[in-house]
Formats: structure tokens, sequence, C-alpha cells
């Protein structure tokens, strides 16, 4: 398990990554998987799209990364790091992989899966239950995110604008 500034140490890299994949044009979210021994293993970053994949999350990038130098689809020992609290689709391939732990920065109250709207992660249904910490620079996560989508949203409404005076 992480201490508490190795989770901030990771989580900060994190975010700086995040700014950069925001940047390309993604929705800023990063996520890593760290081995048992503290090594990475896997690094994501959205992908959907620069590869028109709906399939692009952080997560999935980092745990098919992962699971590719390991030769293992189990991910029992590992922990996966990420900006935004997972997704339905992204909590459902952590429990899949059997990740061990998982943590996040933001929170998501509309989409999020560990605790947002729905806990996959401990869901009766669920075949394995990992720990789950949430809330790791959450204020940093959740700002970058925020002025990310305030300035698309201003793109896009210049957009708009400039379509209809000219039309």
């Amino acid at each position: 398990m992480l201490s508490e500034d190795q989770q901030r140490f990771w989580m900060g890299l994190l975010l700086q990554r995040a700014e950069a994949i925001g940047r390309q044009g993604e929705v800023p979210v990063s996520a890593l998987v760290l081995d048992g021994k503290g090594r990475c293993i896997g690094f994501g970053g959205n992908t959907r799209e620069r590869d028109q994949d709906p399939l692009g999350h952080a997560e999935l990038v980092a745990i098919r990364q992962a699971t590719v130098l390991r030769g293992d689809w189990r991910l029992n020992d590992c922990t996966l790091l990420v900006t935004l609290e997972p997704c339905p689709m992204c909590a459902g391939a952590l429990v899949q992989a059997r990740m061990g732990q998982v943590i996040y920065g933001a929170r998501d109250p509309k989409r999020g899966a560990m605790g947002g709207t729905i806990d996959l992660s401990q869901h009766p249904s669920a075949h394995h239950h990992m720990k789950v910490i949430g809330g790791v620079l959450e204020e940093e996560a959740s700002t970058m995110l925020a002025q990310w989508f305030r300035l698309r949203r201003r793109r896009a409404d210049g957009t708009s604008a400039a379509r209809s005076q000219t039309d």
C-alpha cells in the first residue's frame, strides 16, 4: 500500500500529464498502474478523440499496458492511480482485472462508479473487491477538469456564434 506522500507524488505527476493530454484536445485524464514493488508498469491518457475509440479511457490504456508487460491479466497486487473517479466501464474493467487498489483524484458525482453514482468496487455482483481511496489532490484535479471544460464550452460557443454570423 502506498503512503499518503507516495499517493500525492504519483497523483501530482498524473495531473501534469493530464494537462498535456487536455492541450491535445482530449478530456484531461491520466492513469498509471504500479506493481506490488511500486514500479510503474502501465501508463495511459485519454485517447478517445485521437483514436476515435470509445474505449480510449486512460484507465483501460494503462491496464492494457500493464497486462502486456506482466504477461498476466490478473493485477491483484497492483494499484491504479487516476486523476478522475472511474466510470462504470473502467470500474468494470478494474474488477475484471482483479486490481488490488484504486486511488483517484477528482470525484465524479454524475458518472463515477467507485462511489459517485454507484460503487462497482464493492457491488454484490462483483466477484472481486478492491480497496478504493478517493480525493487524492482532489481540489487540483477538479479545478483542472472544470477549467478544461469551461474553455471547451467557450470555444464551442465562439464557433457557433461565428457560424451564425456568416450564415
